[in-house]
């Protein structure tokens, strides 16, 4: 039997693994991929400190997978082996009322790679075929792994704010998905977007793409936003997960304002609901993942050079766990560099 390496969680709250584990079996309409480059994600923090659930251990997690492919399965057309491909990571059954209607996230028989099945911090990973996305050669292969998420996710966030040219945007935390959200805002047509955080080398990126920077540990950034906007922002999207952040992102809305709940939480949100929601008409609003449909925009974006992700991800490590564990520690204590992206 063949096998591969693969950096596994073995119990819940204890350091990943390196472990030898048999390279996967590849059905008919599946492909397998070499993987390139595996995102690591603040998920994955709460994948291992059991904040979020996943399959049966030992898992292997990583959703943000980029590689080429290996193997095609027999009834596999439209790909070519050698192919660079990046991977949604939603396994979904492509039949049931949720995908027939574009929201496959809901699928009842869904799985997500790396968190419900085998991902990519590993050598090899199969997945149906209609799961890649081509990625052109102008795409650098770690960025293609991380589009897959961090950036997939904020597009979505910012579709589902139904934001509209000329309107103002507030990214509450610019790390991996904040940079995209910056970026893919003003190419939404937003007029303003500021970007708020406590760490100037991200909110120094953020001004680097066009942003409006507020450190939150200098000013309050509610009454700053509220004041350079002349009563509040018309969009918001919060990507940090804390209640204190949460509140912040629906505080800081104007008239008929959207805001978008995108980080995980361990806290309740606790707001004024008169007069932060009733008052304003305002509007919060859940993101869940993101489509299939999606990835194609992005990727080409990325092509194009309207969106740049080299100031996003920023550190590559080897398929090691003491080095994915160390990347996760410091996702986990909010410190540390962007983005890491594991490089088998």
């Amino acid at each position: 039997m063949s096998t591969m390496k693969a950096v596994q969680l073995v119990a819940i709250g204890e350091p990943l693994e390196l472990r030898e584990i048999a390279i996967p079996d590849v059905g008919a309409k599946e492909i397998l991929v070499r993987v390139k480059a595996a995102g690591i994600c603040r998920s994955d923090v709460h994948y291992r400190s059991g904040l979020g659930s996943v399959g049966s251990l030992p898992h292997t997690p990583g959703h943000e997978v980029a590689g080429v492919i290996e193997r095609l399965g027999s009834d596999v057309e439209g790909l070519e082996m050698g192919q660079r491909v990046a991977l949604h990571y939603l396994v979904t059954c492509g039949e049931c009322s949720m995908c027939r209607t574009g929201r496959e996230q809901f699928c009842r028989k869904g799985n997500m790679i790396g968190k419900d099945i085998a991902g990519g911090y590993a050598e090899f990973i199969s997945i149906p075929a209609r799961n890649a996305v081509p990625l052109p050669e102008e795409v650098p292969i770690e960025h293609g792994a991380v589009l897959m998420c961090s950036t997939a996710t904020v597009f979505h966030a910012l579709s589902k704010a139904r934001l509209v040219p000329g309107e103002s945007v507030a990214i509450v935390g610019v790390g991996g998905l904040g940079l995209s959200a910056v970026q893919l805002a003003l190419a939404f047509g937003a007029t303003s977007v500021f970007a708020i955080d406590i760490d100037e080398a991200k909110l120094s990126t953020a001004t680097g793409y066009g942003a409006i920077p507020i450190n939150a540990s200098v000013v309050d950034p509610v009454q700053e936003v509220i004041r350079r906007t002349d009563g509040g922002v018309d969009v918001s999207l919060e990507l940090i997960g804390l209640a204190k952040t949460m509140r912040q992102a629906v505080e800081m809305l104007g008239i008929q304002g959207r805001c978008v709940l995108v980080g995980l939480a361990s806290d309740p949100l606790v707001v004024d609901t008169y007069g932060s929601i009733l008052g304003k008409e305002a509007e919060i609003v859940g993101c869940s993942d993101h489509l299939l449909s999606e990835l194609p925009t992005i990727v080409e974006l990325t092509r194009q050079g309207r969106l740049d992700l080299s100031s996003v991800v920023t550190r590559e490590v080897p398929l090691d766990a003491t080095a994915v564990n160390d990347s996760l520690n410091e996702l986990e204590s909010f410190s540390g560099i962007v983005r890491t992206v594991i490089k088998p």
